[in-house]
């Protein structure tokens, strides 16, 4: 095994305990008509890990935390849909790094691609909030859609937390990785 491919395999483990750890702590719950929403880190903290490892490596680091955090802590039933939306997450976050062919000497490149990440959780949220109220609470189509709307504020909140963090995140973050020789 190459230096570098156990280096990345070792910052996608540490952003995958730091990913479960950054939902794990900070939770401030959200009322919904659909599923149990909470403010949290994780999301930030797998765009960063997408951004930072690439791809593969920051689709298994966010898949990892995020899907752990729901096995541990009573989603289990709807673990899938979350290792969906971070599959999702990383395909636009990954595509809009790589317009800006990754260069983050720009800070507006950050910020679109933090905005983009936040974005696409909107919608991702919203995918995953009709499959659970048709598949698991039973709604009819029409009652799932409004549910899934009605749980929308959750998920903008959780969307404007995840575009301020990684903006707030990204350069402390890749000095951090970087002195230690891990980026």
């Amino acid at each position: 095994m190459h230096n570098n491919q156990l280096r990345k395999i070792v910052v996608t483990a540490l952003f995958a305990a730091i990913i479960f750890i950054g939902i794990s702590v900070f939770q401030i719950p959200i009322p919904a008509l659909i599923g149990r929403p909470f403010v949290h880190f994780g999301n930030a903290l797998t765009a960063l890990a997408i951004m930072f490892l690439g791809f593969g490596y920051g689709t298994l680091a966010g898949a990892i935390g995020l899907g752990l955090f729901d096995v541990t802590h009573g989603y289990a039933s709807t673990a899938y849909l979350t290792i969906l939306e971070v599959v999702i997450v990383a395909v636009v976050v990954t595509l809009v790094f790589r317009l800006f062919r990754r260069d983050d000497t720009k800070k507006w490149h950050i910020v679109i691609v933090a905005f983009v990440a936040g974005l696409t959780k909107i919608f991702t949220s919203f995918g995953n909030s009709l499959i659970e109220g048709v598949a698991y609470q039973g709604m009819q189509w029409h009652a799932a859609v409004v549910g899934a709307i009605a749980s929308e504020p959750a998920t903008i909140v959780n969307s404007i937390t995840t575009f301020v963090l990684v903006m707030i995140l990204y350069y402390p973050l890749k000095k951090i990785l970087n002195r230690s020789g891990l980026l």
